[in-house]
């Protein structure tokens, strides 16, 4: 991977605020009762696995891998899922994502999902960290930890992190030090990195859902995309 590939161009930035305050709320209070302690979220984690190869892609985020307000056949994770298929590639994907997740509540569930035939993780955390002004240093060590914790119990799998972005309303600092952790833990530790996973679908409606917040069927192809840039090389 070309570690010195330039971040894509942001979107429109109105639009893009817009997006990322609603966020937080979509993200967060529809899922209440799974955010409550940690084992009613291992309790209520359900992964969804789209096929039966005994390789397998672990996708591990909030909603926007869950594919909130869709069919799960309509999430970016089972799209991926369609384009392994097509190439006849060996992999089964995983959706373990959950609505609400923070970095934190990720690092206590991550243990739980990860399977010894799991080949690649993709984790995609930490845009509700950001909203909620949560210290940088706690969002970085929890996804550090999450790292640690798949090259500790999973050595030969890959690491996928999942870039996002922020609004600048906890001031430009917080914003410009938000968006370094990913490809700062990416360099350091060798992952490959997705830039933002939300390129070219964030702030725009017509590719969100009526909530302002979800991308549509349209929306998830896109992430789709964005993910497959950076996952197909590496299958």
């Amino acid at each position: 991977m070309d570690k010195s590939k330039k971040m894509p161009s942001s979107p429109k930035p109105l639009m893009f605020c817009y997006f990322l305050i609603l966020l937080l709320v979509g993200c967060g209070d529809k899922s209440v009762k799974k955010d409550t302690n940690n084992e009613s979220v291992v309790e209520e984690t359900e992964m969804i696995t789209t096929s039966g190869s005994e390789k397998k892609i672990l996708f591990f985020g909030d909603s926007l891998t869950a594919g909130y307000g869709l069919e799960v056949s309509q999430a970016f994770p089972y799209l991926i899922q369609q384009k392994i298929d097509s190439l006849e590639l060996d992999y089964t994907v995983i959706n373990a994502g959950l609505s609400g997740e923070t970095t934190a509540s990720g690092k206590n569930r991550l243990d739980w999902v990860l399977e010894d035939t799991i080949d690649i993780v993709i984790i995609e955390l930490g845009a509700n960290d950001g909203l909620r002004g949560i210290p940088l240093t706690e969002t970085e060590s929890n996804l550090q930890s999450m790292v640690d914790m798949v090259q500790g119990k999973l050595p030969n799998a890959k690491i996928v992190l999942a870039g996002m972005k922020i609004p600048p309303n906890m001031g430009p600092e917080y914003t410009a030090q938000f968006e370094e952790i990913f490809p700062n833990l990416a360099s350091k530790e060798e992952l490959h990195l997705i830039p933002f996973l939300l390129e070219n679908v964030a702030g725009i409606p017509e590719l969100n859902q009526s909530d302002g917040i979800h991308p549509t069927i349209e929306g998830q192809k896109l992430v789709a995309e964005n993910v497959w840039e950076v996952l197909k090389p590496m299958l």
